[in-house]
């Protein structure tokens, strides 16, 4: 049938289809020797078992034509994947026809065919084009029979891939034994089972199709969608990884070629025979060498590796090729054994990718860059082109804010503030029946670490509604624009998200005010128009009533009045430090995870008694630092002395013990402390004094007094601020009293009572001479409210003031100098003394102290802290006597 060319021919496809399977005969058949007891339960088109032969399936010859299914059969037959069809009885017989005719050393590939099982599990649909132009006569030898055998692998590969499939599955429960009844309970299984397949899209398998009906290739498992897609940043990626692999490779391997001149070319290699060929690319010439023979002369050359080349450039390729001929010549070489020489066109494409290559990878990278930051934290992303999203993030009641207003104390009224925003919010009928509107916002000032940011976080995990926290900083960019793209971002998002509530937390980063000079760039500053978006957004057209906003700062002075006005904050929070009976809940709330078996409130009572003047955020500090004292001492609980010694390092800093006093130096420093103690303890208005100690602590100060204030005072007298002043001098007048000189140690006491009497001249209206004037004291005012005579006025009343003190404070000391020396020996003997020693030395305070300072420090509940066991420099008894200290006094202090 076929011309020995034409048979040549179908022989070499052949030959490359089984190439291009690359599966052995044995396992292709393999392919489709599937069990009769598989294929019968779950019911395919097979001969039905013999009840008469034990169950056994009815023997037919394979090689004979199926019988063609019924219609009803054909409806039951499961949907093939899409490019395969299902052939009809006569078309199988042309499939049969096509591989009889086949050469005959490839007749071995018709019974490695299943052309049998094609009528019941499909085929592509090209082989149904090539069995139609078989039936009808247009079948092409050459074409038509090169498509067939590729067809063929096709159908052998999808074969053998399923019965790989059903290798690797464990138990099945279709695979029934024979003779074996199914229960109930098996066929639920096979069912189950069944469903699962055609879910996942098992390999092999079209989904839907029973197990069993055959393979249905082309058809893998079921991918998650773009898993299997390589993004941009892979490819980016990957180019990244080769590149550097293939720098690093370059800077580590050696060499690969090297230029030589013609001349050493000829010497070393050409005239010892060991030149195989030479390949002309542009204006070089590359040297191939005989490896075996480079071995055997240059065992040590780099000429011996393989892959390695010698180049060597010429002035044209006619100068090239007559020096070549005629050192062959000269050398003896036959024609017929000379070195070949090839022509080989440089190529252009690792120019090109030489020249572009770092502007692309360039490129690459922004790009790149761009989509990472689209990703990351800190806004809704939008990568390069994203800097107009706001930075907001937004919380609910299923984030992880674990702050309640229960953990917020030491602020009742704020926090009822605060609680009657999120009850509009939650339930806003009950107010909206009786007229009422939600307010816009509220405003939180006051000092800093009083828990503003705090209640803030307290109202993001209490309120069930979405709430956006975000910072004033964040609105400000280096490019115009941005600033009022986040504030229209943001509030748009909180519109979506309504009823909902916004939080911008110091918000004197962009809303200072226009007219005190807070922009310094002009009508079109950045922060500005910021400003005036936040306005608009706030109470403008488009505005919501159930987006409220909440913002909170430190300095309020320095707002805009545009924002500050009813509309938009329509409430003013101040939060100032806490009161004593603030601290108490403070301490209350901090003391929970804190181990300790003291009394709970006796302790909170006590160190809110030590702690006048601290925010939420000190006692926060004193606390742990408490807990880190207690374990570095490896105790078993949190005592009282482990709080005391938190708060002087909260107040003094740390104790310097390692900086060691000269002998006069400490002696300096123990009369000086002496003389502060000894005022506080005999000035009526003056604070009480709780401990006084002379070991250095923080960065300068040499010795440190704890004074407690009888309770927080509101309003002070002038008495109480002359008796604090003198109390201030108490340490310079001493030095004066007890030494020949004086120190430097009291410059920080010089700087409280200068500023404590300015401020009584220039705001406190306590100069009869000045009267009752306010000048407000800014460092940055160029020029002073008040005229050049005004301001001599205030300075002759602020040394009158001062003198005032001072004299007051000599003539205490003056009077109790025997004291002083008493209290400052014991300062030196021991370097701590608290308020029970002074008691001893002193005797009891003259003026009667609140009922609240004795309740805590009458020396009844707890033990004061341990004396400090270093022992001074030098033996008290071989120092002098200071000036007009008797012997008598000295005896008294030994005693």
């Amino acid at each position: 049938m076929f011309r020995p060319a034409t048979r040549q021919l179908a022989r070499s496809y052949a030959r490359y289809s089984l190439r291009t399977a690359a599966r052995p005969s044995y396992r292709a058949a393999a392919a489709f020797s599937v069990p009769a007891t598989r294929t019968y339960a779950i019911g395919t088109p097979r001969s039905p078992k013999d009840d008469k032969n034990g169950g056994a399936p009815r023997k037919k010859d394979e090689d004979a034509p199926a019988s063609k299914p019924s219609s009803k059969e054909e409806d039951s037959r499961p949907p093939l994947p899409e490019g395969w069809v299902y052939l009809t009885e006569d078309e199988v017989k042309a499939v049969k026809s096509m591989f009889a005719d086949l050469p005959s050393d490839l007749q071995r590939l018709k019974d490695e065919t299943p052309i049998s099982d094609m009528l019941n599990y499909g085929v592509p649909v090209e082989l149904r084009d090539v069995i139609k132009k078989k039936m009808d006569g247009n079948f092409s030898v050459i074409f038509d029979t090169w498509a067939l055998l590729k067809i063929r692998g096709k159908l052998v590969e999808a074969f053998e891939r399923y019965e790989e499939n059903k290798k690797r599955t464990d138990f099945d429960s279709n695979d029934v034994p024979p003779g074996v009844e199914q229960t109930e309970a098996m066929r639920k299984a096979r069912e189950a089972k069944s469903r699962r397949h055609g879910e996942e899209g098992q390999p092999g398998h079209e989904q839907g199709a029973g197990e069993g009906q055959g393979p249905r290739p082309g058809k893998g498992p079921k991918k998650d969608p773009g898993s299997g897609d390589m993004k941009f940043g892979d490819w980016v990626t990957i180019g990244l990884t080769t590149g550097g692999l293939f720098a690093l490779y370059s800077m580590l391997s050696p060499d690969s070629s090297r230029d030589i001149s013609w001349q050493e070319l000829r010497k070393n290699f050409l005239d010892k025979g060991l030149v195989e060929r030479m390949t002309v690319v542009g204006d070089r010439v590359r040297v191939d060498l005989n490896l075996e023979a480079t071995r055997a002369i240059y065992p040590d050359s780099v000429a011996a590796r393989p892959g390695f080349h010698y180049y060597f450039g010429f002035g044209s390729v006619e100068l090239f090729e007559n020096n070549l001929e005629e050192a062959q010549r000269e050398l003896g070489i036959p024609p017929s054994e000379r070195i070949p020489v090839d022509y080989a066109s440089s190529s252009m494409i690792g120019s090109i990718l030489l020249s572009f290559g770092p502007t692309l990878l360039l490129v690459g990278l922004i790009i790149y860059a761009s989509r990472r930051s689209g990703g990351m934290g800190g806004g809704s992303g939008g990568g390069v082109f994203g800097f107009g999203k706001s930075r907001a993030k937004m919380f609910n009641q299923d984030t992880a804010v674990r702050v309640k207003f229960d953990d917020v104390a030491g602020m009742d009224e704020a926090k009822l503030e605060i609680m009657e925003f999120v009850s509009f919010l939650k339930t806003p009928e009950r107010f909206q029946k009786l007229g009422a509107k939600i307010p816009r916002g509220a405003i939180l000032s006051g000092p800093p670490g009083t828990g503003k940011t705090l209640l803030a976080k307290a109202t993001a995990g209490e309120s069930q509604v979405p709430f956006f926290s975000v910072s004033g900083s964040e609105f400000v960019e280096m490019f115009v624009g941005v600033g009022a793209s986040r504030v229209r971002d943001l509030f748009a998002t909180a519109r979506k998200n309504a009823p909902c509530i916004i939080f911008i937390d110091e918000i004197d980063a962009i809303g200072r005010s226009r007219s005190d000079g807070g922009f310094k760039g002009g009508g079109n500053d950045e922060r500005e128009a910021t400003l005036n978006q936040i306005l608009t957004e706030m109470d403008g057209f488009n505005t919501s009533e159930q987006v409220v906003v909440l913002a909170g700062t430190n300095r309020p002075d320095v707002l805009d009045q545009a924002l500050m006005r009813p509309g938009r904050f329509d409430r003013h929070i101040n939060i100032d430090r806490p009161t004593m009976k603030g601290r108490k809940d403070i301490f209350k709330v901090h003391l929970k995870k804190i181990l300790t078996k003291e009394d709970t409130e006796y302790l909170t009572g006590r160190l809110a008694a030590l702690t006048p003047g601290f925010a939420g955020a000190d006692i926060a500090n004193a606390v742990n630092e408490a807990a880190l004292v207690a374990a570095r001492a490896n105790a078993e609980s949190v005592a009282m002395i482990h709080f005391e010694q938190a708060i002087e390092r909260v107040i003094g800093g740390l104790e310097r013990r390692s900086l060691v006093l000269s002998p006069e130096e400490k002696r300096t420093v123990a009369y000086h402390e002496a003389g502060h103690a000894i005022c506080g303890w005999f000035f009526r208005w003056a604070d009480p004094l709780l401990k006084v100690s002379i070991i250095p602590r923080g960065s300068g100060a040499l010795g440190y007094a704890q004074y407690l204030p009888s309770g927080d005072a509101y309003l002070m007298n002038t008495n109480q601020l002359m008796d604090r002043m003198a109390m201030t001098l108490g340490g310079r007048v001493s030095e004066e009293l007890h030494f020949p000189t004086v120190t430097s140690g009291a410059s920080d006491d010089f700087k409280k009572v200068t500023a404590m009497a300015t401020t009584m001249v220039t705001q406190w209206g306590m100069s009869e001479k000045l009267g009752p004037l306010h000048f407000k004291n800014d460092d940055n005012q160029l020029h002073k409210p008040f005229a050049e005579s005004t301001a001599q006025t205030i300075d002759a009343e602020v040394r009158r003031i001062v003198d005032q003190a001072y004299a007051q404070c000599k003539a205490l000391l003056t009077k109790h100098k025997a004291e002083v020396g008493i209290v400052a020996e014991e300062l030196l003997r021991k370097e701590m003394l608290t308020r029970d020693d002074l008691v001893r030395l002193l005797g009891p305070r003259e003026w009667p102290d609140k009922e609240e300072f004795s309740k805590y420090f009458d020396g009844k509940h707890g033990a004061p802290p341990p004396f400090s066991t270093e022992n001074t420099d030098s033996p008290m008894d071989s120092e002098p006597a200071p000036s007009l200290f008797d012997a008598k006094d000295a005896k008294d202090v030994k005693e």
